[in-house]
């Protein structure tokens, strides 16, 4: 037994680790750039397709589920009528009352769904009216625009200027560039708040809630419910089915395009510039899933909007964060 420290001399091993075979530093070291984690895995996680067995066998397991439901009001609405015939009526009367409002809540999500549909033929009807330069196309385009916006009250002043001058261009792009200039601003506007509000929102769940599956679970649904409100603005009333497909829709296009990660703009000076050097990693987290956030809602606006950018600039990531995250947190 010793008292004094035990000395191993390694030098004749050649089986000794150097610093030249030493790990790398773990992406969640303090020193590591933050990459934005639980908005890529609430990205993957939207954009993922069910396979056809499990849509199969949710649909099955669905249909089962109400046809045992259906059932049991039966049996218990019956077995009402013959104990008391007058409160088995009244159940059968709520019955019919809550089977009238499933088939409305039906019909509204097959009108917000033909809706998105007619969205989207629009703007491909405004990008082939764009390319080709065809005039009649082009006014067709603004008609069937002012006709989807006909009963918003908050657009009867930009329709009437739309209205007013719709006769002055003489070609395809300077009609569609005064209906844009006209309609679309406001909305746009309206959409960008709406985005910043998101950014805001996924930044400060990151940074402040500590548990890795509740900040994706807050991203995933921030980012639903923007998506959901952008579609509204424009004019896209999504339900649940249609703004389930619209968000699976919009994370895929990120997915594939590979903007659901940190590259050269702006977002990428974040990650690894000077403001996140000084904060704490959850911060810097924070801050790039804000960022990633406005991604995902400039790409949903792009995809809800009736109109392409065309006379009106595509709006800037960069700009769009710094106003979503100016002042939210401090540099020190």
């Amino acid at each position: 037994m010793t008292n004094g420290p035990v000395i191993l001399d390694l030098a004749e091993d050649g089986d000794a680790p150097g610093p030249e075979n030493a790990p790398p530093v773990p992406d969640d070291a303090p020193g590591a750039a933050p990459q934005g984690a639980a908005m890529q895995r609430a990205a993957r996680l939207a954009a993922r397709r069910p396979s056809r067995l499990a849509r199969w066998g949710w649909g099955l397991a669905l249909a089962l589920l109400g046809a045992a439901l259906a059932t049991a009001a039966w049996d218990f609405a019956a077995a009402m009528m013959d104990r008391a015939p007058m409160l088995g009526y009244a159940v059968a009367a709520l019955a019919a009352a809550l089977l009238a409002v499933l088939v409305i809540a039906a019909l509204r999500e097959a009108a917000a769904y033909l809706r998105l549909g007619r969205i989207d033929r629009l703007q491909r009807r405004a990008l082939a009216a764009l390319e080709g330069g065809a005039l009649d196309e082009a006014r067709a385009v603004v008609d069937d625009l002012d006709t989807l916006y006909s009963r918003r009250a908050d657009l009867e002043w930009p329709r009437a200027r739309l209205a007013e001058r719709r006769g002055d261009p003489v070609d395809a792009a300077d009609l569609m560039a005064l209906a844009e200039n006209e309609v679309m601003a406001p909305l746009d506007r309206a959409a960008l708040s709406q985005v910043e509000t998101a950014a805001r929102q996924v930044a400060l769940i990151t940074a402040l809630v500590p548990l890795a599956l509740a900040d994706v679970i807050g991203a995933l649904s921030a980012n639903i419910r923007m998506i959901r409100a952008i579609a509204e603005i424009y004019g896209g009333r999504s339900g649940l089915v249609g703004g389930w497909r619209l968000t699976r829709a919009v994370m895929a296009h990120m997915l594939a395009t590979g903007a659901v990660a940190i590259g050269d703009d702006m977002i990428g000076s974040l990650a690894g510039g000077g403001l996140l050097s000084r904060l704490s990693r959850r911060f810097g987290e924070g801050v790039v899933n804000g960022a990633l956030t406005a991604r995902v809602g400039l790409a949903a606006i792009e995809v809800c909007r009736p109109l392409p950018f065309a006379a009106r600039r595509r709006p800037s990531v960069s700009a769009t964060v710094r106003r979503a995250l100016a002042g939210l947190f401090t540099n020190g």
